[in-house]
């Protein structure tokens, strides 16, 4: 029979890295396109002593149903500790355990934005949020990111030319994909300029927790007194992406509606997925965890850099410095085809992810790709940019 499917999911294609994964998939590929924690950084003994416990001692509060708020002594750990250390949250605002942090786009999404109504990006910014704003069918407004953060001057004009914006999306550090940390000049802007408009700020953080280098930047969220920001944080790239578990702090009044959303989509988060986030953050050493993967990650970062010093600079392809989190982007020469050189990049068993794939239009022309260095192992990190060397030198003049 034919099918028709509604209007939201029409125009809506594959995610590029899902289907850059396909080829991944090749033992005979280097991937450096996924965005996966190291296998090195799990915390596999933790997570089997706390299963092992609870299931013995409390079983049926792990296999219940629970509140669609979240875990409660988790929202609590998570309170206090965002508190205490990155001073977000305040009476005005509740916090909400989801399936994921690309739930919390989900929610957001549909308690506030109409369609046809605006969501002003970071450009280029996370395929997976771009693609959740699209099958809402909200109006993407791209603005373009610098070497510290979104261009403000186009920030405002976006603003100006968009009046039924609902919200700016900005991950502002170690951005996805472009590795970008936003400045604290920058950050008061946005607020500012959020504030002055009467619009949203969702602050995407996964990577907060992962900074090697440089200074640490107050989150946008810790400025909030105006009940203007909804912050959004994960334990994918802290604990293990496969236990989907996140949080967002907003104010109260969106939390309420962004429950009862939940409430339709999956009534509530994995009990025992909660249980072993709030165990691991209350009766462990979770900073010396994070330091553990900080020191994993740094390690990577660097040997990525200098191999990319060695062998991809001397060909005139640039890249933002790492600092954090677990990508970086790639410019290639002006003149470069950047989709065929992806392509012939896989061809050439390496796995690069093309940097149009995050734009807010996807036909816009675009040098760029981006490269992950935290699943490969040294060997594959090598042999795969060795590999991006050879293909870029049938490319470049």
């Amino acid at each position: 029979m034919e099918y028709k499917f509604s209007d939201r999911v029409q125009t809506l294609k594959p995610s590029a890295i899902r289907e850059i994964f396909k080829y991944a998939a090749d033992p005979e590929v280097v991937s450096l396109s996924a965005g996966n924690p190291s296998p090195e950084a799990f915390p596999v003994e933790e997570i089997k002593e706390i299963s092992e416990r609870i299931l013995r001692e409390r079983p049926i509060e792990v296999l219940q149903y629970s509140i669609s708020e979240g875990y409660p002594a988790l929202r609590e750990t998570l309170k206090k500790y965002m508190k205490e250390n990155y001073n977000v949250g305040t009476d005005d605002d509740d916090i909400l355990i989801t399936t994921g942090a690309q739930q919390i786009m989900d929610l957001a999404t549909k308690t506030l934005v109409n369609e046809g109504e605006v969501i002003i990006t970071e450009a280029p910014s996370f395929i997976g949020s771009l693609n959740t704003f699209r099958s809402y069918n909200a109006k993407l407004v791209g603005v373009e990111v610098e070497s510290d953060g979104m261009s403000m001057e186009a920030l405002e004009k976006a603003l100006q030319e968009n009046p039924n914006t609902k919200f700016i999306y900005t991950i502002p550090n170690f951005q996805n994909p472009s590795g970008i940390t936003m400045s604290l000049e920058k950050r008061k802007k946005m607020y500012s300029l959020a504030k002055q408009y009467g619009v949203l700020i969702l602050e995407d953080n996964p990577y907060g927790d992962l900074r090697y280098t440089g200074e640490e930047m107050p989150c946008i969220k810790s400025l909030d007194t105006d009940g203007i920001v909804i912050y959004a944080g994960s334990m994918s790239k802290v604990i293990s992406p496969g236990i989907r578990v996140a949080y967002t702090i907003a104010p109260k009044g969106i939390f309420q509606k962004m429950v009862v959303c939940k409430q339709g989509n999956d009534v509530h988060t994995n009990v025992w997925s909660q249980i072993i986030c709030n165990e691991l953050m209350t009766k462990y050493d979770f900073n010396a965890h994070l330091q553990k993967l900080r020191d994993i990650y740094s390690v990577k970062a660097k040997y990525m850099m200098d191999l990319m010093d060695k062998y991809l600079v001397p060909l005139g392809i640039t890249y933002s410095p790492i600092t954090g989190g677990l990508f970086t982007m790639c410019t290639l020469p002006s003149y470069v085809d950047m989709p065929q050189f992806c392509k012939d990049a896989v061809l050439n068993k390496v796995c690069v992810v093309p940097g149009n794939a995050f734009l807010t239009d996807e036909n816009q022309e675009c040098h760029t790709f981006r490269v992950n260095f935290s699943t490969p192992t040294d060997e594959q990190l090598e042999k795969g940019i060795k590999l991006l060397a050879e293909t870029a030198k049938k490319h470049i003049k």
